[in-house]
């Protein structure tokens, strides 16, 4: 390798560097969201995140023009949708009431605020079936949190 070649490949880990410091909070918080899992406590999320991440990295030097955060994003709902099998047990929480594709959706397009049209191309579906999943999704969210909490263990044993 030369010194140009060593040059440019520390300039790039840089640059990486400077985006994963300033995107991985939310981005974690995206992948977490997805699977459901609590915050504190999210190896499935923080798995999803760096296989994204590194991804990401391998194609850095080709995303010129891109946005690194929206490619990462992407590439991170599309891992999670070819793996969305592993994330169907419930966890607690409203979003985790969701079928996969039904998080995914919302996550996209109400925490991200992903274009109908966008998350319809990324996900191969049509803009109106994104649509009607996301209404869906959203609907059910609503309900759960309108609905009266289940009594606490300590209330039942008394």
């Amino acid at each position: 390798m030369n010194k140009r070649d060593a040059g440019q490949q520390r300039r790039r880990a840089r640059e990486f560097e400077a985006f994963v410091a300033g995107a991985a909070g939310r981005l974690l918080h995206v992948s977490t969201l997805l699977t459901a899992e609590p915050a504190d406590a999210n190896p499935r999320a923080q798995r999803l995140l760096v296989a994204a991440l590194a991804s990401a990295y391998a194609r850095w030097e080709f995303l010129r023009g891109e946005d690194p955060y929206d490619r990462t994003r992407q590439e991170l709902a599309a891992r999670f949708a070819r793996t969305s099998w592993h994330h169907r047990r419930r966890r607690g929480g409203l979003l985790a009431a969701l079928t996969p594709q039904e998080r995914l959706v919302l996550v996209l397009r109400m925490y991200e605020g992903v274009p109908e049209e966008q998350t319809a191309a990324l996900l191969g579906l049509p803009v109106q079936r994104v649509r009607a999943i996301c209404a869906r999704a959203v609907s059910h969210v609503d309900e759960l949190r309108r609905a009266p909490a289940p009594p606490s263990r300590a209330a039942v044993a008394s």
